[in-house]
């Protein structure tokens, strides 16, 4: 199977899974999945693939589903649910970083195979999920306020808070992205590579936020639905008998 139709059938079935999770979940399924995404995309971004003839890392689908995330409760739980989920990754990713880190302070057994293949991966880790940690701060807490300052803005101009919701998903997402893809880009890579490549990576990962976050709408779309459908159906507690 090649990388492209990978990175295809990934999007689908990530983002279905987020869906999924709010749907049986709820807001804490949502929560749930920011650990899952934040941790699997944290070490997933080590691996680098070519695919639609770029050369990129893995981790960007998985890094999205967590924008994916804030916008869905945003629109479904409100604004201090989605910064909950923006302190859930920090936290997660900053306590992450000190277990794995840990790992390579003991010395393995002679009968031990698996600390040399762990070593090679978490040793190069820490400036990587350190700059990832302090973007993701910057950009997700954007992210948020950038939705909301969206959404107040069309809710004033046409007088109904359920228009645009295409408008402040990608609206929010799309610069959120670029500012994520830039700032991480050179947080983590200055000095490693040059400035043309560091540029290059900043495009090819840009170019596929632009994708991934365009993609995410039907989800959040989905995901308003659903939580409307849920109001609708919580039955009124009953008035107790006089």
């Amino acid at each position: 199977m090649n990388n492209e139709l990978l990175l295809i059938l990934s999007i689908l079935f990530i983002y279905t899974c987020v869906v999924l999770f709010y749907r049986f979940l709820g807001k804490t399924g949502l929560y749930c999945w920011t650990v899952l995404a934040t941790i699997a995309a944290n070490i997933e971004v080590l691996i680098v693939v070519d695919a639609f003839g770029m050369e990129q890392t893995l981790g960007n689908i998985l890094f999205a589903s967590t924008f994916l995330v804030t916008d869905i409760l945003s629109e479904t739980e409100g604004r201090q649910s989605a910064n909950k989920a923006v302190l859930i990754g920090i936290i997660t990713s900053s306590v992450f970083i000190l277990i794995s880190q840990s790992w390579l302070l003991y010395t393995p057994n002679d009968n031990d195979w698996a600390a040399p293949a762990i070593a090679s991966v978490f040793s190069n880790t820490p400036r990587l999920m350190l700059s990832s940690i302090i973007v993701y701060a910057i950009v997700q807490a954007f992210d948020v306020f950038a939705y909301h300052t969206i959404w107040a803005k069309t809710t004033m101009l046409c007088k109904d808070s359920q228009k645009f919701l295409w408008l402040r998903n990608n609206g929010s997402t799309l610069t959120s992205q670029f500012f994520n893809t830039f700032l991480y880009t050179f947080a983590a890579f200055w000095g490693i590579y040059e400035l043309k490549t560091l540029m290059n990576i900043v495009l090819s990962g840009y170019v596929i936020f632009i994708f991934t976050s365009l993609l995410d709408t039907p989800a959040v779309y989905i995901a308003r639905k659903l939580s409307i459908h849920q109001k609708e159906n919580v039955s009124p507690k009953s008035s107790p008998l006089l």
